[in-house]
């Protein structure tokens, strides 16, 4: 690992940048003023309201993401991605397992064959977030991903426990995806999962069964990610190619046996089934976000992006709905497996090789879902610690590489902890409501940030655009307040519905467009991130209560780090930035640079 203090360069005895390996120093994990002695610290505790309301109305602006943040990590990552890179990354970050279990539980509880249409409408719901991922992406093409965009429109207080919480299910996320491949693999071996795993009777339930197999494969993804982005994308480029060629297959193999009788019954469970169906199919779209990580490593942003994340979820939505449509016509939806749709439909008509065919699928595709989580994690990762908010030595990009090798290292050690010791039960549990919020919020700061500009948008428009996101965000929580809470019912929604479309058409009419999007844009604004808010909060609805439980247990944590050690280390490195911009103008005005 490469260590190195970050303040100009240099650390506190002008010795310049540091390097050791495998050590850290305290200088290194906390630089800042407020941690260089007790009476320091103390003095920042102190002056911990006046610095909270300073760091909690403070935004970012565009070219301090772009420019003064990427420096701190005192080497450039590569731009070596172009579209078609982005394009499979995409694909292997969103394609896993998903689409292996949730289609039966689809199918057998919720929709029958009109799972098809749930998988449409989950695509469309999340090519919605895409777009304004997209737009973001596009713009500020940093390593933050959702982070730097909500810092910039949101605030840092926001944008920190967003991005707390979306490491936290990065890291579950993860962690479950790893132990999945032993469980994938030990069927491929003819083998139970536990058989790979090492029982440990002392250990409490659902913590007694070490995997080693894990740790390896997340050992190994990591030292791709780490030596090289462009070798990990021909690596993930070949592993989908071939995952696709696996699903092709098995559409193949399944559509021989094709009994068009059992689309007799499409929509048996009503529109209701199909709604709920499509709430919970929507998780099968989730990982792109982490592609938006990749932004400084792309070489043409305002193009690469775009084709690169909605291409790819339009490919995606595409191959979902053939596979939800052969195993519905495989077999009548009263005999689909929830647990494994594919692999006992194929042994229902006599074709048991075929489970080992899904198997290596899955096998492929959690490859490169693993492969995604990390890079992405690690750009998360090191964005913040640019910020300060994690420790600044996060932040270094390897000078060899281009890669953040530190970040890479740390969360692939966090992901192999919980996944040697964590079972796949508790992790499932553990998986909160993270990416559903941070998509919500990327959404309303697309909409701050095409109406408010900081000193051009006027006070009447700035206060109109605050009760209309109110509003929109208000009606949007009802709605699913009601659809969790509700019996079937709708009454309700003669309330919210109108509520929302009201509260953008009045956004629409009344307040000024203060900004336009300079290379790319999400079109109908403000209605389709509005669209995405209502959609995001009502898929909310569907998740379990303990869910939110968990949300709020690991945001309060997230606040005694904040309030103790992040705002202090962020506020400082913040000023420290203030003073430099000023000393910079200051001498560019002296050389006649500045009029």
């Amino acid at each position: 690992m490469v260590s190195g203090t970050e303040d100009g360069g240099n650390d506190e005895h002008g010795n310049g940048i540091r390097k050791r390996v495998c050590m850290w120093s305290k200088q290194d994990l906390l630089p800042e003023e407020s941690f260089q002695s007790w009476g320091n610290y103390v003095k920042a505790l102190g002056s911990t309201k006046s610095r909270l309301k300073d760091r909690l109305l403070a935004r970012s602006l565009d070219h301090l993401e772009l420019q003064e943040m990427r420096s701190r990590s005192q080497h450039e990552m590569k731009k070596v991605l172009n579209w078609w890179d982005l394009i499979w990354f995409s694909i292997g970050a969103v394609m896993g397992a998903g689409i292996f279990v949730l289609t039966g539980e689809a199918i057998r509880n919720d929709a029958g064959p009109a799972v098809v249409i749930s998988y449409i409408i989950s695509g469309i719901s999340a090519l919605l977030s895409v777009l304004c991922y997209t737009e973001f992406a596009v713009e500020l093409p940093v390593a933050g991903g959702s982070f730097a965009y909500l810092r910039v429109e949101l605030g840092d207080f926001m944008a920190y426990i967003a991005a707390g919480n979306i490491l936290f299910e990065y890291i579950v996320g993860g962690a479950g995806v790893a132990r999945s491949w032993t469980s994938y693999f030990a069927t491929l071996c003819n083998h139970k999962p536990n058989d790979f795993r090492i029982t440990v009777s002392s250990l409490a339930e659902g913590y007694n069964h070490l995997d080693p197999i894990a740790i390896a494969i997340s050992i190994a993804v990591c030292v791709g990610a780490c030596l090289s982005i462009k070798g990990s994308s021909r690596f993930n480029s070949i592993t989908t190619i071939l995952h696709i060629i696996i699903l092709i297959f098995i559409v193949a193999a399944g559509l021989t046996k094709a009994n068009h009788a059992n689309f007799e019954t499409f929509m048996p469970f009503g529109i209701e089934g199909v709604l709920k169906a499509s709430a919970l199919l929507f998780f099968a779209y989730l990982g792109f976000d982490g592609v938006a990580t990749l932004g400084e490593e792309v070489k043409n942003p305002g193009r690469d992006i775009p084709i690169g994340l909605i291409g790819s979820m339009s490919i995606v939505i595409v191959i979902y709905c053939i596979l939800a449509a052969t195993v519905s016509l495989m077999q009548p939806y009263t005999q689909v497996d929830a647990d494994a749709p594919f692999t006992v439909a194929f042994q229902a008509v006599g074709m048991n090789w075929a489970k080992y065919i899904v198997a290596f699928g899955a096998l492929k595709g959690m490859t490169t879902v693993l492969l995604a989580n990390i890079i992405g994690q690690a750009r998360y990762f090191t964005h913040i610690a640019r910020t300060h908010m994690a420790p600044p030595v996060l932040a270094v990009i390897n000078e060899k590489t281009g890669t953040p090798m530190n970040g890479t290292i740390i969360m692939t050690v966090a992901n192999s902890i919980v996944a040697f010791f964590t079972s796949l039960d508790v992790l499932a549990n553990l998986l909160s409501i993270s990416t559903l919020f941070i998509f919500s919020l990327v959404a309303v700061a697309l909409i701050v940030r095409r109406y408010y500009v900081t000193g051009e948008t006027s006070d009447a428009d700035r206060k109109k655009l605050a009760v209309f996101l109110a509003l929109i965000i208000g009606s949007s929580i009802c709605s699913a307040a009601y659809w969790a809470l509700s019996n079937n019912g709708w009454v309700g929604y003669i309330v919210t519905v109108p509520v929302w479309f009201l509260a953008t058409l009045g956004l629409k009419l009344t307040v000024k467009e203060a900004r336009k999007p300079k290379m790319w844009g999400v079109p109908l604004v403000p209605w389709l991130p509005s669209a995405c808010i209502a959609i995001n909060v009502f898929i909310m609805g569907s998740i379990d209560r303990q869910s939110f439980v968990r949300f709020s247990l690991w945001t309060l944590v997230l606040l005694v780090y904040y309030i103790f050690v992040a705002l202090h280390a962020s506020y400082d490195a913040a000023k420290e930035t203030e003073r430099q911009l000023q000393a910079t103008q200051g001498t560019n005005i002296e050389a006649g640079i500045v009029s």
